[in-house]
């Protein structure tokens, strides 16, 4: 599986993925002590939906344009519609902010934010993105590593967790890399978000993350069931010391995406793996 951001920009998986994160960050931020957040595979930190790769999918018809066009979605999602509608001040959608653009512009003076891409094309254009946020930096870094690192020095830590899938070993290395962070700072927020494939995948990760993890805030959002495993038949997000209270929006965030996007045999949940 090819999960690089350009490629997708836009599109249902974003749409849950970055209507939890500000939702994420906003009960983070919302204690004023200093934040350290660190996203593992930043991307190029925005994107233009009329660009080569993203027009290769087109996939951004069935993700923000439907959601910039709904009267109907739901409050959860007024914070990532806001910073599309920012990013295109002369109307219409045509830039996408990715994690990088949608986190940095919500740092606070003494929060640091590290984003890590290792392709040399993405690495300049997050360069490039986040050159005038203060408290941001772009590195060229292996961003599983920077995490583990990170949480050997931060007090309160948030990471982000969302690789392209191009690897055989990138589930294991979510699993250690999240392991490694809860041993060191056992109070860090971690969001990891997974593509759903077949359910056997899914689960075998959850069992893996178990023993570090016992109580995973877990929200799936099923476009249509999990019956063809070479295929993303949906997206989940999974959640180490999510703060109260985000369960409610993650049911409003997967339940919009699945009744409005998804086909026949769709599915929205969220659960906890203690329960």
């Amino acid at each position: 599986m090819n999960y690089r951001h350009a490629f997708h920009a836009g599109n249902f998986a974003d749409l849950v993925k970055h209507g939890t994160l500000l939702r994420l960050l906003e009960a983070l931020l919302s204690d004023p002590a200093p934040l350290t957040i660190v996203d593992t595979h930043a991307g190029a930190g925005g994107y233009d939906l009329d660009g080569e790769l993203a027009r290769r999918t087109g996939e951004a018809a069935q993700g923000v344009f439907r959601l910039m066009a709904a009267s109907t979605a739901p409050a959860p999602f007024d914070g990532l519609k806001s910073a599309v509608r920012r990013g295109n001040p002369e109307g219409g959608v045509r830039f996408y902010p990715g994690s990088p653009s949608l986190i940095a512009t919500l740092l606070r003076q003494g929060d640091v934010y590290t984003a890590c891409e290792l392709r040399d094309d993405d690495s300049a254009l997050l360069a490039r993105t986040l050159a005038a946020q203060a408290g941001a930096r772009a590195v060229q870094a292996d961003g599983f590593a920077t995490a583990e690192r990170a949480a050997q020095q931060a007090g309160r830590l948030f990471v982000l967790i969302d690789p392209p899938f191009e690897r055989a070993d990138d589930y294991e290395r979510i699993a250690a890399t999240l392991d490694a962070v809860l041993a060191t700072n056992r109070r860090a927020c971690v969001a990891i978000w997974l593509p759903l494939k077949d359910l056997e995948t899914f689960d075998g990760f959850l069992r893996r993350v178990e023993p570090a993890a016992p109580s995973l805030l877990v929200a799936e959002a099923r476009l249509k069931p999990l019956a063809d495993p070479m295929k993303m038949n949906g997206c989940a997000m999974v959640i180490a010391n999510a703060p109260a209270g985000l369960a409610v929006d993650l049911e409003a965030i997967c339940g919009w995406v699945v009744e409005t996007l998804g086909e026949t045999g769709g599915k929205a949940s969220v659960w906890t793996t203690d329960a």
